[in-house]
């Protein structure tokens, strides 16, 4: 248990550190002002795609693969599970249904008491959205391929941990948001995106592992959305901006459109 929390939080509190230092110049460059939104803030910025931001999910999701397919790290899965067991036999909680989106949430309540983040909101909603499909449309048809089995033993949909996928995917927009206002709201965000998952292997729902690779693809899904709000749109008018993005809805893949005016 408590390598799960020191495997999450360092990361996180990494992430939030470089950014504070690196993200304006290493993944950020101005653009002229004709493609400035009349509501978005001052300097409009374009996402850049850098080596370097890819280092933390893909050492979580890594983690999670090794953990389904490695003795060793399936080890540490089930030593993980029944310490919980162990501890906590009857615990039992819905509230990481409610967990998985307060970050996110926590945005847009910022938003409404006047602190502003990098974002205007209509920026905001289309990339938050755009971070929930990606990470759904990755998380649902990883279930079925690799067919993992529940520590409870209720499907065989356990890998990996969607209620975490969309918690860090949360917590990641959450940080890119206020990391110049304070590194502690993105701290907090992953605190909460890191009790979330905690949570599901409290209820027994998932392995380590599979908590570890949902962090990963969350975290890499928000990343992505970000860089497709810049690179997929229509048009040269901003006022006039239409993007298209990935999901997974009743069993089927689909691609939403979304356009601004």
């Amino acid at each position: 248990m408590k390598f799960l929390i020191f495997l999450l939080l360092p990361l996180a509190i990494f992430a939030q550190n470089d950014s504070l230092n690196k993200q304006t110049k290493d993944s950020l460059v101005s653009i002229t002002h004709s493609s400035i939104i009349q509501d978005s803030l001052p300097a409009r910025t374009s996402f850049q795609l850098k080596p370097k931001q890819f280092i933390i999910p893909g050492v979580l999701i890594t983690y999670g693969v090794l953990a389904t397919e490695t003795k060793w790290f399936k080890k540490i899965n089930f030593d993980t599970r029944n310490e919980i067991t162990e501890d906590h036999p009857t615990f039992r909680t819905t509230i990481d249904n409610y967990t998985q989106f307060v970050p996110g949430a926590a945005v847009f309540a910022l938003q409404a008491f006047g602190v502003k983040g990098e974002s205007s909101v209509k920026k905001e909603l289309i990339v938050y959205a755009m971070s929930l499909g990606i990470s759904t449309a990755i998380v649902v048809p990883t279930k079925k391929l690799t067919h993992q089995e529940r520590p409870d033993g209720s499907n065989n949909q356990s890998f990996p941990s969607g209620h975490t996928a969309l918690a860090f995917t949360s917590a990641e927009f959450l940080r890119r948001e206020y990391w110049n206002v304070s590194p502690w709201i993105g701290i907090a965000g992953y605190a909460v995106a890191t009790g979330t998952g905690i949570l599901r292997m409290y209820n027994n729902k998932h392995w380590l592992g599979d908590v570890a690779a949902g962090a990963g693809i969350g975290i890499l899904s928000t990343t992505l959305s970000y860089w497709l709000y810049d690179k997929i749109h229509i048009g040269e008018n901003t006022k006039h901006q239409a993007f298209l993005f990935p999901g997974y809805s009743n069993k089927q893949f689909t691609i939403g459109y979304v356009k601004q005016f």
